[in-house]
């Protein structure tokens, strides 16, 4: 993902935060992230303070062009993820390989605020409770997780539930 002109901080060791849109900062969008990120990679058994991970909060319009150049399609989004490599298993429902701890880089997400605002408000949530759980989300794809058969979307699923229970969030799908 290009790296915007945008305030940067650094919210933990491993996690990068680029705040471009300054609506995230009501959120604590660097430290969600930290959070989001410390809890997931410690439910996989992997210790945050080694992995590397990149998170940009934007509006819609941005979003809405780096899906278009990343995705071909030019309409705003929740979260987008780019994975430093391809982690995905061979067998739908499997769990993906471990990354390489030679290569602690596992890339990189942004956030549109308009469409997770919109989307908190019509479920009712909290946006920094439905941020964290979009974090999660795609740290998940991140490290090689999807929701494209039903099996990987019931493993995806499962596990963000576990991890935002950890949190102190809700099951976010029921």
């Amino acid at each position: 993902m290009p790296t915007p002109p945008a305030e940067a901080a650094e919210a933990a060791p491993g996690v990068e935060t680029l705040v471009e849109d300054p609506r995230w900062a009501d959120a604590d969008l660097p430290g969600r992230a930290a959070r989001a990120a410390a809890a997931t990679l410690a439910h996989l058994g992997l210790d945050p303070a080694h992995w590397e991970i990149a998170v940009l909060g934007c509006d819609d319009a941005r979003i809405a062009e780096l899906n278009a150049t990343f995705r071909a399609k030019p309409r705003p989004t929740n979260v987008l993820s780019w994975p430093s490599e391809d982690r995905a298993p061979a067998r739908p429902g499997a769990a993906p390989a471990a990354p390489d701890p030679a290569d602690p880089e596992l890339g990189d997400l942004a956030l549109a605020f308009d469409t997770c605002a919109r989307e908190a408000a019509a479920a009712g949530k909290p946006l920094g409770d439905h941020a964290t759980h979009l974090i999660v989300h795609g740290i998940l794809h991140l490290l090689g997780h999807d929701h494209e058969t039903e099996a990987d979307a019931a493993r995806m699923e499962r596990l963000e539930v576990e991890i935002l229970g950890k949190l102190g969030l809700p099951d976010p799908y029921s």
